[in-house]
């Protein structure tokens, strides 16, 4: 063959597209995958056995906020446990932020993501601070981690686009400073007009830019916030959907069934991308119920159901809205698969494409992704034998290889029994 082989990964089973293949060998040349085969006769600098373990392409955060990871309990902790307290906090915590610390957390949270498979993450940075501080700190991460890790990021107008003043102007300055992806939250704008106007602008605004779309939409347990239908509409009026994001949509998970309905043939029209955080979002949602009390999500298994294009995101680790997570995909999924009753064998095996490839074309990723001869050499070995049992047991991630190099390797812990029982 007419180049070198780096590495050489023998006999593991590839699962993507939910299918798993019989045992492989891949050879990596450079950054690229050059042959994947039963069996290959290729000698390596590197060789990793992999006796059948599982290989995917790696694991995807969908939707995080880097500036406010790590930062559970500052100024204090959140009592009521609501999303409302949550944004007083981290008002407050804002008051004390620089470039360096957010650098700091961030990629702190980072390094223990990628140990754990994610090489690919969409965050999002608030720009309602006036100075820009969380913006600057993330766009500077997203350059010191480019060569192991790929970020993209979401200009984020925590507090409202037309809530306080200067915050149109700050959007469109984050645009020319090279955020990837613009944002917006209608539901916390003054008035329901302003939500729909802020919807309009933030499209308005990535066609001028060219950019993608992520709105944290109907982040709340009112059954009347219906933000998601001016999403749907403006995707299909200006033919965007693959491009835009409805991220949260925890009111849809109270919408009369009636209205759910409706609504569920726009969205298939529309092809928009919609993202859960069933960590965060179980724990947010239903406080001000009594019982039965909410689950606070959106629907996911309809959607899935529906051909739509779902992803799982973190959202919030060791912040004001969340003071725990481990930043592991895992645990998301799991979580997804009890509280979106998604426990059949196909519906388990959805749950990891949605923090994998399903997390790929939300962030629009195209062709830098996924396990095939000519691809970018990014996958993710894990001590499991198929998706399920990676899931039953939170499988460790063995060997986690980015951009054609070995990142990180773990070992699994061992279990010694100290008598015969």
């Amino acid at each position: 063959m007419a180049y070198d082989v780096s590495l050489l990964l023998q006999q593991g089973r590839i699962f993507q597209h939910g299918q798993l293949s019989e045992p492989m060998d891949i050879a990596i040349a450079g950054d690229t995958i050059r042959a994947i085969a039963p069996h290959l006769d290729l000698t390596a600098a590197t060789t990793l056995p992999l006796a059948g373990q599982l290989v995917i392409p790696p694991f995807v955060e969908s939707h995080i906020h880097l500036d406010s990871v790590l930062t559970a309990g500052q100024p204090r902790w959140n009592q009521s446990g609501t999303l409302f307290e949550g944004i007083e906090i981290w008002r407050e915590r804002k008051q004390s932020l620089t470039v360096e610390d957010i650098q700091e957390r961030a990629i702190a949270a980072l390094k223990i993501q990628a140990s754990q498979g994610v090489l690919f993450v969409r965050t999002h940075a608030d720009v309602s601070d006036p100075t820009l501080t969380p913006l600057h700190g993330l766009l500077s991460v997203r350059e010191a981690v480019k060569d192991w890790i790929t970020v993209q990021v979401v200009a984020f107008p925590q507090d409202g686009i037309y809530s306080h003043p200067g915050t149109v102007e700050r959007l469109e300055e984050a645009m020319k400073l090279g955020a990837d992806v613009v944002g917006g939250i209608p539901h916390y704008e003054l008035t329901r007009e302003d939500g729909v106007r802020s919807v309009k602008y933030i499209f308005d605004l990535a066609e001028t830019y060219d950019r993608l779309i992520d709105i944290h939409c109907d982040e709340i347990d009112d059954d009347q916030s219906r933000f998601l239908e001016v999403i749907a509409a403006e995707a299909i009026r200006r033919d965007m959907g693959d491009r835009v994001t409805a991220s949260h949509t925890t009111a849809f998970g109270s919408y009369n069934n009636a209205y759910a309905f409706k609504l569920m043939g726009f969205l298939r029209r529309a092809r928009i991308n919609f993202v859960s955080n069933p960590l965060i979002n179980l724990t947010l949602q239903g406080r001000m119920d009594t019982y039965p009390k909410r689950r606070g999500l959106t629907r996911v298994k309809e959607l899935w159901q529906n051909g739509l294009n779902v992803s799982l995101g973190h959202d919030c680790i060791q912040d004001p809205w969340y003071c725990l997570g481990t930043g592991n995909l895992l645990d998301v999924a799991l979580m997804a698969v009890h509280a979106c009753q998604m426990t059949g064998h196909d519906e388990l095996q959805a749950c990891v494409q949605m923090v994998t490839e399903n997390g790929a074309r939300t962030l629009n990723l195209h062709h830098a992704y996924g396990i095939a001869e000519g691809q970018p050499a990014n996958l993710v070995v894990l001590d499991a034998e198929d998706a399920i049992a990676a899931l039953q047991h939170r499988a460790t991630a063995r060997h986690v290889i980015s951009q054609g190099q070995p990142l990180v390797s773990t070992t699994p812990p061992q279990v010694t029994w100290q008598q015969v029982v």
